[in-house]
């Protein structure tokens, strides 16, 4: 089973054990009679019905005392029978709400009469108790976070289906009403100011409760008992509606009522959800998503599109059981999934996508409805919604009314926000499922701010600032991770503004006051520039790769020595080169870079990024010699004139100009940084196959070359198949020499092979070199463990053949899952090297 196919267990849970019913009952005073136990429950058990669980368990146990929030934990002090009070102490972790995660139940004997609660007085859900933020965050070592550890927010829950049903039932009082929600669903870190989870500390101050709603707040007997997000149509938020021009402002039902019409006549739409704006017209309408590519500058990455049901996102993608558990799971995380092939004949209540969706993707980012208002909307216009981040390329999404108005007039005809506030830019999670196990491709709405365990405890709090692209960031206390919601590419300046508020609003919330800042050694990455200008006192340095393959170890709990597999774009390298195909020997301290993929210049260093053409030229008059063959199955050499030659037809497609100016560049080594990058091969292969000349997007190409493979008629190819290869023995390292498996793809279209069949042989030869490259380290540093990360693991086909391989060959393969193979993953993988670094201290 997946681990992200039920949000709740995202954290390791290795830690739960069965010492707390026995801790009750053999606390002091545990005798026959009437004994009275305080109880501090950690973990994230605020803002999931905790408190009403344990007022209802402590009640049916006869019990008195109470429960209250207090900062980050729940506590509860109760009085009654040595065996009611070990009953409960066992059932809190037991029986807990299915969001709750209980990390740790402490148990401690209240001893004096005084302090015991009065017999018979019942049980109560008490006020809860707040220290300021200032006391807990001012340092680590205070009397308070000493006592209740990282506070953990609860991250927001789509809507349940006990509230959905009153959605779309005449009778009730709530029927229609787009914010309904209860103790099991509904906005949390998004409306979240502070802890202790009130209603009082969220951006429901706003809204007081009408008599109906407080009565539903404080009735014992109704799931809306301490449910802080309460609301109605009387009391609570209101929608309204804005489109220009002139501006014609308009509220309540009517508003939904003029987004429906706008979308329904193929207008694009500004929805202010959950964690920010977002950007909705008819996944159907050709036209309609042709227009939104133009205005967000967004021309051929694929859109997330939304389907009413599980039924409904049948018709349109190959969904298995797993990946069926992702979309309907509390998260409501965007699932990458293999679209069907006869998705076309979907009955016209489904619809037909439009082209213009993902064109030429092999696979579709499906997601069901996460708010009620997106449950409406689906509803009243019965057709697939395109609903993508409220923003241009680049940016971060939207949160603010005046902001999104701003910044998206030009994308959208019309705006659907509401009343309430929203705290934190929280974009929609991405997932997929390799091997029938969830992983992450973008960690944000539903997940976010969901603690992680390190395996090694940070000494102390630190905040690790993470890269540039699919930027993250985590803060660490202890054995506790936080890793924040994806923000974007911090090269764009409303980005790191969002970083900057995100920080500062879960510095607050958790608690965690960093004293070590930790960060990426690129000295052009704006995340180091922000750590050598905020970082007063200590700062550490964590290598881009080693972060990559250490944040795979460490959610696999792995410390000791390993095989790190790093396969990215790019990243700086020790010796100052770009690196991007790496083998490491590493624990989570150190490494040793021990294998890497062949160099070649990329001509015009950024410029060659945007156009895969000139990395591929770049291989072919750049690519670095090497010779001493450790493995040949490249059959005999050929001169560089005989590759060139069957380059022919590719450079045909170019102008002369480019061929001559870059051949020059390389032969004389101006703007032509190396790199021995996997992921700058795939730019290439995609390039020389014709796929993809330029991009619009970092990992279009590669994306198009997976595309390409999928279309193979026999799939994802092995064995005897693959495309020759070579490694060498250079400098001390394993070197795989790509000249062969590049000739090879260029022989295969003079002798007219597919395409699609190329490419697939392309995955297994990377495949089979990986194999090899492991296998050879493997049994010289006698290490079985094989950590396998970087953006290029996020491509599905390489992901899903690698593992097996790597197992056939008696290793031990580990891919990322709970935080992102690629960039979204590095804060997570630096925190735990830091963490590994101060315990050597």
């Amino acid at each position: 089973m997946s681990r992200l196919d039920d949000r709740y267990n995202l954290a390791d849970r290795a830690d739960r054990t069965n010492h707390v019913a026995a801790a009750a009952a053999a606390a002091p005073g545990a005798v026959q009679g009437r004994v009275a136990h305080r109880l501090e429950v950690h973990g994230t058990v605020q803002g999931v019905g905790f408190r009403p669980f344990v007022y209802r368990l402590a009640t049916s146990l006869g019990l008195d005392g109470w429960v209250r929030n207090d900062d980050g934990r729940v506590v509860v002090e109760a009085a009654g029978p040595p065996h009611a009070l070990a009953t409960l102490a066992s059932r809190l972790r037991t029986d807990a709400p299915a969001l709750a995660r209980v990390r740790d139940v402490h148990v401690t004997e209240l001893a004096g009469a005084t302090a015991h609660p009065r017999p018979r007085s019942g049980f109560q859900v008490a006020t809860s108790a707040h220290r300021s933020t200032a006391s807990t965050a001012s340092t680590a070592s205070t009397a308070s976070t000493a006592a209740t550890g990282v506070r953990e927010v609860p991250a927001d829950v789509a809507t349940c289906p006990a509230c959905l049903a009153e959605l779309f039932d005449p009778a009730d009082r709530r029927h229609r009403y787009p914010f309904v929600n209860c103790t099991d669903c509904g906005p949390r870190a998004t409306i979240v100011d502070t802890l202790p989870y009130d209603r009082a500390r969220t951006t429901m101050s706003a809204f007081p409760m009408c008599g109906d709603c407080a009565r539903e707040y404080a009735d014992p007997a109704d799931r809306r008992l301490h449910a802080e997000p309460i609301a109605c149509p009387r009391c609570g938020p209101r929608l309204a509606w804005w489109a220009p021009p002139p501006p014609v402002p308009t509220s309540g039902v009517d508003a939904l009522a003029a987004a429906v019409a706008m979308i329904d006549s193929g207008g694009t739409v500004a929805l202010k959800g959950l964690g920010g704006y977002q950007l909705v017209c008819d996944a159907t309408n050709d036209e309609a998503v042709a227009r939104l590519r133009t205005r967000k500058h967004r021309p051929t990455k694929p859109f997330a599109v939304m389907v009413a049901s599980l039924d409904a996102a049948r018709m349109l993608a190959h969904i298995d059981a797993v990946e069926a558990g992702l979309l309907t799971s509390a998260a409501r995380p965007v699932v990458l999934l293999r679209r069907a092939n006869d998705y076309t004949s979907a009955s016209a209540r489904a619809g037909t996508l439009a082209h213009a969706v993902g064109p030429g993707a092999g696979r579709l980012g499906l997601f069901l409805p996460a708010t009620p208002l997106h449950h409406l909307l689906l509803a009243d216009l019965g057709r697939p919604l395109v609903v993508t981040s409220g923003n241009v390329s680049g940016e971060p999404i939207a949160i603010d009314d005046d902001d999104a108005r701003d910044r998206l007039a030009a994308v959208a005809d019309g705006f659907l926000s509401h009343d309430r506030a929203i705290r934190s830019h929280y974009d929609d999670s991405v997932v997929r499922v390799v091997a029938g196990r969830g992983a992450m491709i973008r960690r944000a709405r539903g997940y976010a701010p969901q603690p992680l365990r390190l395996p090694i405890g940070a000494g102390e709090p630190l905040l690790a600032v993470g890269a540039q692209l699919k930027h993250t960031f985590t803060l660490a206390e202890g054995t506790t991770a936080v890793v924040g919601p994806h923000t974007g590419e911090l090269s764009q300046q409303p980005t790191m503004v969002a970083f900057e508020r995100n920080l500062a609003h879960l510095c607050a919330m958790t608690g965690i006051a960093p004293r070590i800042i930790v960060h990426d050694p690129h000295p052009g990455y704006l995340s180091t520039a922000y750590a050598l200008a905020h970082g007063a006192g200590r700062r550490i340095a964590v290598a881009h790769h080693h972060a990559h393959v250490a944040s795979c170890a460490a959610e696999h709990a792995v410390t000791g020595p390993f095989i790190g597999v790093a396969y990215d774009g790019l990243g700086l390298g020790d010796d100052g080169t770009l690196w991007g195909g790496e083998v490491l020997v590493a624990d989570l301290v150190s490494y040793r870079r021990v294998a890497r993929f062949g160099r070649a210049p990329l001509p015009g260093g950024a410029a060659a990024l945007r156009r895969p053409t000139r990395v591929a030229l770049g291989y072919l008059f750049g690519l670095e010699p090497l010779t001493e063959p450790l493995t040949d199955d490249s059959g005999n050499e050929r001169s560089r004139a005989a590759d060139l030659e069957l380059a022919a037809p590719f450079l045909d497609r170019l102008s002369d100009r480019e061929v001559s100016v870059v051949s020059r560049m390389i032969a004389r080594g101006v703007n032509c940084p190396v790199a021995s990058s996997a992921g700058r091969l795939f730019d290439a292969a995609a390039a020389l196959l014709g796929l993809c000349d330029e991009v619009t997007y970092e990992g279009e190409a590669a994306a198009a070359l997976e595309a390409a493979a999928l279309e193979a008629p026999a799939g994802v190819p092995t064995g005897d198949v693959e495309l020759p290869w070579r490694i060498v023995r250079h400098t001390g390292l394993l070197v795989y020499d790509p000249r062969p498996t590049l000739r090879a793809l260029l022989e295969g279209l003079h002798s007219h092979v597919a395409v699609g069949v190329l490419a697939a042989r392309f995955h297994a030869t990377i495949v089979a070199v990986t194999v090899a490259l492991c296998t050879d380290i493997a049994r010289r540093h006698r290490l079985r463990t094989v950590c396998l990360s970087g953006g290029v693991l996020h491509n599905q086909l390489l992901a899903g053949a690698l593992p097996p391989a790597l197992a056939d060959a008696g290793l031990t393969p580990l891919l990322n899952e709970q935080v992102p193979a690629g960039d979204g993953g590095v804060s997570y993988g630096q925190a735990a090297v830091a963490a590994a670094r101060l315990r050597e201290d």
